[in-house]
């Protein structure tokens, strides 16, 4: 692929300041991000080029009239030239299948978790 950066429509996420050859990069390669667009943390890193993020989210329970907090874990595609750690604040759209589980690319790093 060539090392020109592509827009990804998505407002307030900037491209990397690397490059890659990656075909399912959004920014160098061919993936085109639709749909969702979710901020999570990182937990798991050891798959190639793909990341576990973890989202927590309020679910009202209208039987009980009350709200409790969820979580979902999503797997999601990780661009060598954003290469996300675990502990890692990411922006995450969805795409076409990536793989069996993924679904999702990895936009940009936002911040860090601390730890408390």
């Amino acid at each position: 692929m060539s090392a020109r950066v592509r827009s990804v429509g998505i407002p307030g996420v900037n491209p990397p300041e690397r490059t890659c050859n990656d075909s399912k990069c959004p920014w160098h390669g061919r993936v085109r991000v639709r749909g969702l667009v979710l901020t999570g943390v990182v937990v798991k890193a050891k798959m190639k080029n793909t990341v576990v993020v973890e989202r927590e989210y309020v679910y009202y329970d209208r039987k009980y009239k009350r709200y409790e907090k969820r979580r979902s874990r999503i797997h999601a595609h990780n661009p060598p030239c954003i290469n996300a750690k675990p502990g890692d604040i990411v922006v995450i759209g969805e795409t076409r299948p990536l793989a069996k589980t993924v679904h999702f690319v990895v936009l940009g790093v936002v911040g860090r978790k601390t730890m408390s």
